[in-house]
C-alpha cells in the first residue's frame, strides 16, 4: 500500500497488543477517529492528557497512541465543558484519532514489564504472573507451486506466521495433488471431468484465532483454485512466557544502593524520585518488575524468589504487611523500590514506536509513509519534592 489509513495502523496495533488479551473492566483500541482518515504522523505517550494532546495537534500527528485510557470508567457524553470531553473534542477537531494500549500491553510480549526490565539490563526474563498466550490457530494449505510465495505472502499481510520478533514465518513441503473437476466447475487448472494430478507445496503458517476470517479471507483471494483445500487447526496453548510483570537476572550481584541507583539513572527523572526498602548494603541480584502500580502482586514476588522488588505506587499498608512479611520470613527480601507510575511505564513507549513502524512496513507501507515521535511531555502529576524534616528519630 502506498499510504497508511487509521485503520491499518489500529491493525498493526491489536496484533501487538491484542484487545481479547485486555482486562474486562479496561477500554482499550481505537478512541475517536476515522478509520478511513491517513495517518502521517503517529505521536506516543504514556497518558492522553491535554499537555500531550498538545503537543500531537502542533505536531500535526493524525494518531495518537497512549497506554493510559482516556475513558476508563463510563460515561454518558462527552460535552466539552468536561476535563476528558475538551480532550476528544480537541481531538477530533484537529484530525487526531486516539487508540488505547493498556492492560493488553502490560501482559503482551514484549511489553510494559519487559522495557522496564532491558532498561535496567536484566535478562533471562520470564513473567511475575504467568498469562495463556492469545489462541493460535494454525492453517494448512496446498497450492501449485509457482503460487506458494505470493500466497504465503498474502496469509502474512492478513496477520499469519509471526512468532515473536519474526514475520512471514511458514513451513513448505512439496507433494502431489490429485482432482476431477465435475460439471459446473470452473477449474484454474485442469478440464471438467478429466483426473487433473498437480505438483503442490504444502504451507503451514501459524495465526492470532482472532485474525482467523481475515487469513481466511485472504486464502481464498490469493489462491488460485476456485476451492482451495485447506486444513484450519486449533493449537494448544504452551503457556509460559506471556504475563503480567517480569523476573530476571542483573550480570552480576550489586548493593540495593547501587541498584536503586541505576533505577534512578535509566528511568525519566520525577519529583518523587525513587524510594528504597530497606537495608542499602543488602546485595542484590535476582529483580522482579512490574511497571504500574503493583502493591497487588506481592505473592507472585515472594514466589519468584526475587531479592528485590521494582515497581510504582506502593500503598503504605500492603507495603508496610510485605516488609513485616520478608523480615519474618524471608531474610528481608524480597527489597522494595518504588518509582514514579508515568515512569516506570514510559520505556515502553520507545519499543511500541519500532514495532508499529516495522509492522506497517511488513504490510507494504513505505518506510518513509508514516514518521512516528515519543511524547517528550513528562505527565507525572507530581512536580516537586521536599525533603522531610524533623518529627520521630
Amino acid at each position: 500500500m502506498d499510504g497508511v489509513d487509521v485503520a491499518a495502523a489500529v491493525g498493526v496495533l491489536d496484533s501487538l497488543y491484542p484487545p481479547s488479551t485486555a482486562q474486562s473492566w479496561d477500554a482499550v483500541g481505537l478512541v475517536c477517529g476515522d478509520p478511513q482518515a491517513p495517518v502521517r504522523r503517529v505521536l506516543l505517550a504514556v497518558d492522553p492528557t491535554s499537555a500531550v494532546v498538545d503537543e500531537a495537534l502542533e505536531w500535526g500527528a493524525d494518531l495518537l497512541v497512549t497506554h493510559h485510557p482516556l475513558l476508563l470508567r463510563g460515561v454518558h457524553g462527552v460535552p466539552a465543558t468536561t476535563p476528558k470531553g475538551r480532550v476528544v473534542h480537541r481531538l477530533v477537531r484537529g484530525g487526531c484519532a486516539l487508540y488505547v494500549a493498556h492492560t493488553n500491553a502490560d501482559v503482551a510480549l514484549p511489553g510494559v514489564s519487559d522495557a522496564l526490565a532491558r532498561v535496567l539490563g536484566l535478562h533471562d526474563l520470564r513473567p511475575l504472573v504467568p498469562q495463556s498466550l492469545q489462541p493460535l490457530d494454525k492453517v494448512v494449505v496446498f497450492v501449485p507451486h509457482a503460487d506458494a510465495d505470493r500466497l504465503v505472502d498474502a496469509l502474512a499481510a492478513a496477520g499469519a506466521g509471526t512468532l515473536g520478533d519474526y514475520s512471514r514465518a511458514a513451513w513448505t513441503t512439496t507433494g502431489t495433488g490429485t482432482f476431477r473437476p465435475e460439471p459446473g466447475a470452473r477449474p484454474a487448472i485442469g478440464r471438467v471431468g478429466q483426473v487433473e494430478v498437480v505438483p503442490e507445496t504444502r504451507v503451514e503458517m501459524v495465526l492470532p484465532r482472532a485474525r482467523r476470517q481475515a487469513v481466511l479471507q485472504a486464502l481464498r483471494a490469493a489462491h488460485p483454485y476456485e476451492e482451495p483445500a485447506f486444513d484450519l487447526l486449533e493449537t494448544a496453548d504452551p503457556g509460559g512466557r506471556a504475563g503480567l510483570g517480569r523476573v530476571g537476572r542483573l550480570d552480576q550481584p550489586v548493593t540495593l544502593e547501587a541498584f536503586a541507583r541505576r533505577v534512578a539513572e535509566v528511568l525519566p527523572a520525577t519529583a518523587q524520585g525513587v524510594r528504597v526498602a530497606v537495608d542499602a548494603d543488602a546485595v542484590v541480584e535476582t529483580v522482579a518488575v512490574l511497571g504500574g502500580a503493583g502493591d497487588d502482586a506481592f505473592d507472585a514476588v515472594r514466589a519468584s524468589g526475587a531479592d528485590v522488588y521494582v515497581t510504582a505506587d506502593l500503598r503504605h499498608h500492603p507495603a508496610s504487611e510485605a516488609r513485616e512479611r520478608a523480615a519474618h520470613d524471608g531474610g528481608g527480601r524480597p527489597f522494595l523500590v518504588d518509582v514514579a507510575h508515568w515512569a516506570s511505564e514510559w520505556p515502553w513507549l520507545a519499543g511500541c514506536e519500532s514495532r508499529l513502524a516495522t509492522g506497517l512496513a511488513r504490510r507494504g507501507a513505505a518506510a518513509t509513509t508514516v514518521e512516528t515521535r515519543v511524547s517528550t511531555a513528562r505527565t507525572d502529576p507530581w512536580t516537586s519534592h521536599v525533603p522531610s524534616r524533623g518529627g520521630p528519630s
